[in-house]
């Protein structure tokens, strides 16, 4: 009954590839103001597909010109999302890379060079600026490239340290408004500007501290630290996600999980 149909395991491989395309990319739109344009754009190609299957011309013309057209417009406006779904791949890439027992053992020297972070020092200046309801953006830069980042802020280049996070933030310090960028175990630079998420779902409770935080998590791989300078909570935000953390221990265990992969000779 059913010879005409054909399946082969290429078939059952190209839906299954499609369908993880597919995923992916309703993860990284989800909750995004993009995803009404996605829905838009997936309107318009049905009514697209229907005008040429009922054969009305000036319709299906008109609609296949915007469609067109659409996909050089999709490049413009997908811009961000299109960096991350890159992103999000390249990190999984490296992270089973890393994890994988044949590159362990045939570069197993490289492994054993393990640079040095200094979560302490991280997570003493947050739990003091915790208790004093001292507000702060900490961006903690991982694989991606900080450098858009780190060029809207003053330069300082200097150890990773307690104090001088601290100080960074001291309300009366000219550096504390902005995100303190964090790489390669050193402090890059403060009085960042980070993007805003256009996340429409957010609570209201969460001020431009917390929507700069999610937007450089949707946009990079970085780890992002809150403490809020309303109730002194610390938070962290990871691929466009914020979660909130019960104490400074939590912090520490989150930040060892979280970087030890990252912080290996490449």
């Amino acid at each position: 009954m059913f010879d005409f149909i054909h399946i082969t395991i290429a078939d059952i491989l190209d839906i299954l590839l499609v369908a993880i395309l597919v995923y992916q990319l309703y993860k990284l739109l989800k909750n995004t103001a993009a995803m009404r344009i996605v829905f838009s754009i997936v309107l318009i190609y049905l009514i697209w597909a229907l005008a040429r299957v009922l054969n009305m011309e000036l319709l299906s013309t008109i609609l296949g010109q915007v469609l067109g057209v659409g996909v050089i417009a999709l490049f413009i406006v997908f811009q961000p999302e299109i960096r991350r779904f890159l992103l999000h791949f390249s990190v999984r890439f490296e992270a089973n890379r890393k994890n994988n027992i044949v590159w362990r053992t045939l570069f197993s020297r490289l492994n054993k060079q393990i640079a040095e972070f200094d979560i302490d020092a991280i997570t003493t200046a947050c739990r003091h600026m915790s208790e004093s309801k001292t507000g702060a953006l900490i961006f903690v830069s991982r694989r991606s490239s900080s450098d858009i980042y780190a060029e809207t802020g003053d330069m300082i280049d200097a150890r990773l340290s307690s104090q001088l996070l601290e100080n960074i933030f001291f309300k009366n310090s000219p550096l504390h408004d902005g995100a303190t960028i964090i790489e390669n175990n050193r402090i890059r630079a403060a009085r960042c500007t980070l993007p805003i998420t256009e996340n429409p779902n957010l609570p209201a409770s969460y001020g431009m501290r917390h929507r700069a935080a999610i937007g450089a998590s949707e946009q990079t791989d970085a780890l992002l630290i809150i403490v809020s300078e309303e109730t002194g909570r610390i938070l962290v935000a990871e691929n466009g996600t914020v979660k909130l953390l019960a104490n400074v221990n939590e912090l520490r265990s989150f930040l060892f999980e979280n970087m030890q992969i990252i912080f290996r000779e490449q």
